[in-house]
This record gives C-alpha cells, structure tokens and sequence, in this order.
C-alpha cells in the first residue's frame, strides 16, 4: 500500500473514531474524503484560515486528537505529504486550543 493510500485509510479511520469516541457525524468531512481523498482533504482543512467546523465540535468534545491537525502532526510518517508552513500552521492551531501534541513516535 503507498503512503498515500495508508494516509486516506488513516483519515478514514478518524472520521470513524471521532463517530465512535466522540458522538460526532462528522458528514461533511466524510464527503470531502470520498470526494477529494486524504491528502487534498487535509491540505485544505490545515491551511483554511480558521479551524473548521468539524475541528471545534471535536474540540467542544475534548477530542482534538481526533483531528486533521493532530494527525499529521503526531506521526512523522505523514511529514513529507507536508511542508513546513502546513506542519506548522497544523501544530499551532492546536496549541492554540490549548491541545499539547504529543511528541512524535519515530518509530510511527
């Protein structure tokens, strides 16, 4: 499986978790995957000026690991879909939200 594709399944399997964990339909980022796949999907959402809704729902839920943002931050797997201005903006959103990434895993 290419990294893109283990991406778009990982995006999938938020969506899934944040319905499962959080009680959030998450029916519109549902349709941007399906749609745009992964990559373009998150791409869009990270460098959007403001959160989405779908990121403040998880936040008012205490679920902001469940986001794009956390995602891709916490896992160097995904680092090279990225450049340093998407990771960045990603990781100071959630500080921003008063979420703490969590250090990446190199082994990840």
């Amino acid at each position: 499986m290419s990294l893109l594709e283990q991406f778009d399944a990982a995006m999938f399997d938020i969506y899934r978790r944040a319905k499962q964990e959080a009680n959030y339909n998450a029916s519109l980022f549902l349709q941007m995957l399906t749609v745009r796949k992964g990559l373009a999907t998150a791409k869009q959402l990270i460098n959007a000026p403001k959160p989405s809704d779908g990121y403040t729902h998880l936040y008012e839920r205490g679920h902001l690991e469940l986001t794009v943002e956390a995602m891709v931050t916490e896992n160097p797997k995904w680092h090279e879909l990225f450049t340093s201005d998407e990771l960045a903006r990603a990781h100071r959103r959630l500080i921003e939200y008063g979420y703490q990434p969590k250090k990446p895993d190199k082994r990840s």
